[in-house]
């Protein structure tokens, strides 16, 4: 298998070929939540990207490391502990708020079939080796302490501004010190925060307090990845400033950090940014509850290129739940071919070309657009030669691969139906009886009664019946 790979980089600006840091090894670390709120379809979308992006290297022959960080103590999750839990300790209601929050993202991710990741460390588990990272940045000339917060001093920073592509000038021409503020410069950053009466802190050399933001995930990765690493992704909207000062803190304390750096394009709901207050927001709970399957969500977002901005509209939706019942329908088909699991057949060349184009596709940066349009020339080219076993058979084991490596899983994930299998597979049975003792009374009773619990049937020439869910 050839296994090289163009991912654009973000540092670079180009597409460069990837070679990780050691030969089928990959070290990869995702910016995760900060739990404050119910997930939406905006944080699916990145943690799907990721996950096709990880099955796909895994599928490239390499052992992927794969690292999400949690966010768990932050202003915005004390002022929904203040909300939520009014009169209770703050303390405690900021556990209860976080946790409460990460068990939603964690259900949200498993009704999407997404992976979890190998490590997912919480910024409160690593204070001490912040406040060790902290230390070193102060002893190194690079941060200084005002009246009990650490700042992280912009001017000492090398190339700062070279993954946003900005520069020093025109950054701080628009930045101001706000009230409360204590650096020198308006560009210097947080790295700890001095407490503010009755919110979480931690004892540290500058007094009780707890880290900024852009801190944790220099720590983290450090910690489980190393020093350098291979792949940091997140949202096109984390390059500046929170992308940008990780690099400037990390490079601070001279490591080498990040080498490639992947950003996707975020998500609008019908052409507007998502806003709770202005009822344009779907949670991944939402989305379940009235659609019931994942897969239509995946097939959506796989339409777009993942460093492209994608609008979710319900038009859109019914168009994924069509591509979504042309595969349904095609895996039907190879369930009832006796040769579906034979490996006598030569291999077809159509099937190979097609199933080379989509290895070429993803190996260009991930282009999920052009992959889902090789699955679907599958879909089509079986179809069009549904009496030739051994196309059906090869055209059938490429599909099936092309989902697994795309997170998407029709025959595994359907809907959740009062009817059991057993009993359709009854019914069905009932039905083929009726038919060949021509009682179409009955025949044409259990057709309907399939029917109204969602069960679409199809009649074969051999007088045997196929089933499948509608969507």
């Amino acid at each position: 298998m050839n296994n090289t790979i163009n991912i654009y980089n973000s540092l670079t600006r180009k597409k460069d070929i990837f070679k990780p840091l050691k030969d089928n090894e990959v070290k990869m670390y995702v910016c995760g939540p900060t739990v404050y709120d119910e997930p939406h379809i905006g944080h699916a979308r990145s943690a799907y990207i990721f996950d096709v992006i990880r099955r796909y290297l895994t599928y490239k022959n390499n052992k992927v490391t794969f690292v999400r960080n949690v966010t768990d103590v932050d202003d915005k999750i004390i002022d929904k502990a203040r909300n939520e839990f009014k009169g209770e300790d703050l303390n405690s209601a900021v556990r209860k708020v976080s946790q409460k929050y990460l068990d939603s993202y964690h259900e949200a991710m498993a009704s999407l079939g997404i992976l979890p990741p190998d490590f997912e460390p919480k910024a409160t588990e690593y204070i001490a080796e912040m406040q060790i990272f902290i230390q070193g940045l102060i002893e190194r000339g690079v941060a200084y302490e005002s009246l009990g917060d650490v700042y992280f001093d912009i001017k000492k920073a090398k190339d700062y501004g070279k993954l946003s592509n900005q520069s020093l000038d025109k950054m701080e021409a628009g930045v101001r010190i706000t009230q409360g503020e204590k650096k020198k410069d308006p560009l210097d950053f947080a790295l700890w925060k001095s407490t503010k009466e009755g919110e979480p802190s931690w004892e540290s050399p500058w007094g009780r307090g707890r880290p900024g933001w852009h801190i944790e995930c220099s720590v983290m990765s450090s910690k489980l990845l190393g020093d350098e690493f291979d792949i940091h992704g997140g949202g096109i909207d984390l390059i500046f400033p929170h992308h940008e000062n990780e690099i400037a803190q990390s490079e601070g304390a001279a490591k080498k950090f990040a080498r490639y750096w992947i950003h996707h394009g975020l998500l609008t709901i019908n052409g507007q940014k998502m806003s709770k207050s202005s009822g344009n927001f779907i949670t991944i709970r939402d989305f379940m509850l009235k659609y019931k399957n994942a897969d239509l969500l995946k097939l959506f977002f796989l339409s777009a290129h993942y460093s492209h901005p994608i609008d979710y509209t319900d038009k859109k939706i019914e168009e994924a739940k069509v591509a979504l019942e042309r595969i349904i329908i095609c895996l039907d088909k190879i369930k009832i071919d006796p040769c579906y699991n034979s490996h006598e057949h030569k291999k077809n060349e159509m099937v190979e070309h097609i199933r080379n184009k989509f290895t070429e596709v993803m190996d260009d940066d991930f282009n999920t657009p052009q992959a889902l349009a090789c699955l679907f020339e599958l879909v089509t080219l079986l179809n069009k030669n549904i009496n030739d076993g051994g196309l059906i058979c090869q055209a059938g084991m490429a599909i099936k691969d092309m989902l697994l490596l795309l997170g998407v899983s029709p025959e595994i994930k359907q809907r959740v139906e009062a009817f059991s299998d057993m009993r359709i597979s009854e019914l069905i049975s009932e039905r083929n009886k009726a038919r060949l003792e021509k009682d179409f009374t009955l025949s044409d009773k259990i057709r309907k009664e399939l029917e109204e619990e969602g069960i679409i049937l199809e009649d074969t020439k051999d007088g045997k019946s196929t089933w499948r869910r509608k969507l």
